[in-house]
C-alpha cells in the first residue's frame, strides 16, 4: 500500500524520477548496509583483525535477498533498534564462526550513515548526469535565441529590452555553478563512517585508522579526519546544494508560468494533443507541468531545512535528529531529480512566440527605451536635467496614450538638442539591448566544456 507521492502509483510520475527512486528504494538501502559490512570485513581481514575466510564468506552472502523486509520492519518496532535485526539476519545467512565477525568494531551509526552516503554518492551521479544534459539544452537555447528581442521586466513591469537568449543564459550559468558545487563539495560529504561506539575506535585502536582508510577505499568514499557522528555539516552542505538546484529549477518553471500568461503569451511550456488544461474549461492551455515543479520545489526546500536542525547534536551521539536524515535526504533527491526531468521535457518542446514578444515590446509605445533617450539627451544638458525633461514627455505620452516618439518630436525643449533621426534611433528597442549577446557568448564559453 502506497501512502505518499514518493511511491504512489497515482502521483509519483509527476513528482519523482524513476531513476532516483531506485537509488533510494528499500532494496538499495539494504544492499548498501551489506556493502558497508563487506568493505569493513575486507579491510579488517587485510590487516589481520578478522580471518580472510570470514571476509570472503561475508562478501559471498552480501545480497539484499538475505533480508526479510517484513521481519526487519516488525523487528525494528519490537526492539526499537534500527539495525540489530539486520545484523542478526545477515549473521544467520553467513552462518558459523564467520558470521560472528560481521559488524566487528563498528557501531550502528557507522553502517547506517555510510549507507546513506553511498546512496548520496549514487544520487549525485544521477543529478550530475541530469544537470549536464539540462545545461547543454539551456546553452543550445540561449544560442538559438541570443538575438530574439523581448521586454525585460523588473518589479513586474517593463524595464528595458533584453533577448530571450540572455534570459536563458542566466539560467544556464546558475545550473553550471550548481554542477561545480556538487563536484567540489563531494570530498567533504561523500565520507565513510567507521568510528565505533563513541567515535574513538577504542575496540580496534591498534589498526583503527588503517582499517578506516581501507574501508573508505573499498567503498569509493573519503576517509574522515575525525568521527562525524555528531558532525552533520556534510549532510547540511549537500542538502543546501539540492535545495539551491531545486530553487533554480523552480525559478525557471515559475518564469515560464508568468510568460505564458494570457496577457503576455511570449512562451508556452509546450502542449501536446490530449493534454488537459481544465476539467471544465476546454480552451485552457495551463502550464501545469511547471506548476507541479514549483510545488515540489517548495517541498524540497522546506525538507532540506531539516539538515540545519540536525546539526544540533548532543554529546558524542544523538538520535533525536539523526532519524530525520533517513526521511528528508531521499525525499529532496527524488523530488529534485523529478523536477529536473520535468523541466528537461519542457525545454525540449517549449514554444516561443516571437510575434508576441515584438507586440509586447511596443506595448508601452516607446517608453521601454526612455533611458536611452535620457542618456543621449544628457550628453547635451546633463543627466539629471535630461531625466526631468524625458520624465515630462514620458508622463505626457502615458497619460495621453500616445507614442513617446510622437510626443518627443513635438517637444521644442528636447528637439533643440537632438535631431529627428537621433530621437527615432533612441526609441527603437532593437538599438538598446546592451551586451545581451556578449553575455550569452561569455556563458557559452564558460560552460560548453
Amino acid at each position: 500500500m502506497s501512502s505518499s507521492v514518493m511511491d504512489s502509483e497515482v502521483y509519483r510520475g509527476i513528482f519523482v524520477s524513476e531513476r532516483m527512486r531506485k537509488v533510494f528504494s528499500d532494496e538499495s538501502l539494504m544492499q548498501k548496509w551489506l556493502d558497508a559490512w563487506v568493505a569493513l570485513a575486507r579491510a579488517e581481514a587485510d590487516l589481520g583483525v578478522i580471518p580472510q575466510e570470514a571476509a570472503k564468506k561475508i562478501a559471498d552472502k552480501a545480497s539484499f535477498e538475505v533480508f526479510d523486509p517484513t521481519l526487519i520492519r516488525e523487528g525494528i518496532v519490537d526492539t526499537t533498534h534500527p539495525l540489530i535485526v539486520q545484523i542478526r539476519q545477515f549473521t544467520d545467512a553467513v552462518g558459523g564462526r564467520e558470521g560472528g565477525f560481521i559488524h566487528w568494531g563498528a557501531t550502528t551509526q557507522d553502517i547506517m550513515d555510510t549507507a546513506v552516503v553511498l546512496q548520496m554518492k549514487e544520487a549525485q551521479e544521477v543529478l550530475l548526469d541530469q544537470l549536464n544534459k539540462f545545461l547543454k539544452t539551456l546553452l543550445s537555447l540561449s544560442d538559438k535565441y541570443k538575438s530574439t528581442i523581448m521586454p525585460g521586466r523588473t518589479h513586474g513591469q517593463h524595464a528595458l529590452p533584453i533577448t530571450l537568449g540572455y534570459k536563458i543564459a542566466i539560467w544556464a550559468d546558475e545550473i553550471g555553478k550548481h554542477i561545480e558545487r556538487l563536484e567540489a563539495g563531494q570530498d567533504r560529504y561523500l565520507v565513510s563512517s567507521f568510528s565505533g561506539a563513541a567515535g574513538t575506535l577504542a575496540s580496534i585502536s591498534e589498526h583503527g585508522l588503517a582499517i578506516q582508510e581501507k574501508y573508505s577505499e573499498y567503498l569509493g568514499l573519503k576517509q574522515a579526519t575525525i568521527t562525524w557522528h555528531v558532525q552533520r555539516d556534510g549532510f547540511a552542505e549537500y542538502s543546501s546544494y539540492i535545495a539551491m538546484i531545486a530553487g533554480t529549477i523552480g525559478k525557471i518553471a515559475n518564469e515560464i508560468i508568468n510568460l505564458q500568461r494570457t496577457e503576455i503569451g511570449e512562451i508556452e511550456e509546450g502542449f501536446k494533443d490530449g493534454q488537459i488544461g481544465s476539467s471544465t474549461m476546454p480552451h485552457k492551455r495551463n502550464p501545469m507541468i511547471c506548476e507541479y515543479v514549483v510545488g515540489l520545489t517548495r517541498v524540497v526546500q522546506r525538507n532540506a531545512s531539516l539538515s540545519f536542525d540536525a546539526m544540533l547534536q548532543e554529546h558524542e551521539r544523538d538520535m533525536t535528529f539523526w532519524t530525520t536524515e533517513w526521511s528528508y535526504i531521499p525525499q529532496i533527491n527524488m523530488m529534485t531529480s523529478g523536477g529536473i526531468e520535468q523541466m528537461q521535457g519542457i525545454l525540449e518542446r517549449f514554444i516561443v512566440h516571437e510575434d508576441k514578444m515584438a507586440r509586447n515590446l511596443d506595448q508601452l509605445k516607446g517608453l521601454i527605451v526612455s533611458e536611452n533617450l535620457m542618456l543621449t539627451l544628457g550628453v547635451h544638458v546633463g543627466r539629471q536635467v535630461a531625466h526631468d525633461m524625458v520624465y515630462k514627455v514620458s508622463m505626457q505620452a502615458f497619460e495621453e496614450d500616445r507614442h513617446l516618439l510622437e510626443v518627443t518630436l513635438e517637444d521644442a525643449e528636447i528637439m533643440a538638442h537632438l535631431s529627428d533621426v537621433e530621437v527615432k534611433n533612441c526609441l527603437d528597442p532593437k538599438s538598446y539591448v546592451g551586451l545581451c549577446e556578449v553575455f550569452v557568448e561569455r556563458v557559452q564559453q564558460k560552460w560548453k566544456q
